[in-house]
């Protein structure tokens, strides 16, 4: 029997995986989380083989739950499972120590598999996000080209970005500046759809 958990700040689709992993015989939902933070916990109490995490989550990201879940228990396998598939997500996970990658609307046939297949210690990637992944390359933006047009995701002024990040309002305009030619934008929200889009803003 292998022991799963899955983390989702989703309760209903917690649930409904549960339900549909339940029903497979050597498959057994033994934790559930809503939060990053609460998997490494999870994981060490209720002796998880394979953890099935949300990329989006309160309080830890999934790639850097699986990063600490590596850490802290790597005897564990992570499987990523998520509504958001992008390309720049694919690559984190991986490079966090993530074995798969699968989108929430997987087939729940394909999703018992690849938890097999990643408990076997074999990788499982969604075919169309891995081609995504190469087309795409790694994030052209440094660090704090990401970290400014994170926090212009919730549409602040140079001002409060500049006031939440502690720089000088003309060193923000020219990371904006910066991440809109990289990017190939016209606007800083355009810029912030296309880092969001190719999975480049996440933690």
């Amino acid at each position: 029997m292998i022991r799963v958990l899955l983390a989702d700040d989703q309760a209903l689709v917690r649930g409904a995986m549960a339900a549909l992993l339940d029903m497979e015989p050597d498959l057994r939902v033994v934790a559930e989380v809503g939060r990053g933070d609460e998997v490494v916990a999870a994981v060490r109490e209720h002796g998880v083989q394979v953890a099935l995490l949300d990329v989006e989550m309160p309080g830890l990201d999934g790639v850097a739950a699986a990063r600490e879940l590596r850490r802290a228990v790597p005897g564990c396998r992570v499987l990523m499972v998520t509504t958001f598939g992008r390309a720049g997500y694919l690559r984190q996970a991986m490079a966090a120590g993530a074995s798969g990658f699968v989108v929430k609307d997987t087939p729940a046939r394909q999703l018992a598999d690849a938890v097999r297949r990643v408990h076997e210690g074999l990788r499982v990637v969604d075919p169309a996000l891995a081609a995504q992944s190469l087309a795409y390359g790694d994030s052209p933006l440094t660090e704090r080209e990401t970290d400014v047009l994170r926090v212009a995701v919730d549409g602040g002024t140079v001002a409060d970005i500049a006031r939440e990040l502690r720089l000088s309002e003309g060193t923000v305009r020219n990371h904006l500046s910066s991440a809109i030619g990289k990017t190939g934008a016209r606007t800083r929200a355009e810029a912030v759809r296309l880092a969001r889009d190719h999975g480049w803003l996440l933690t």
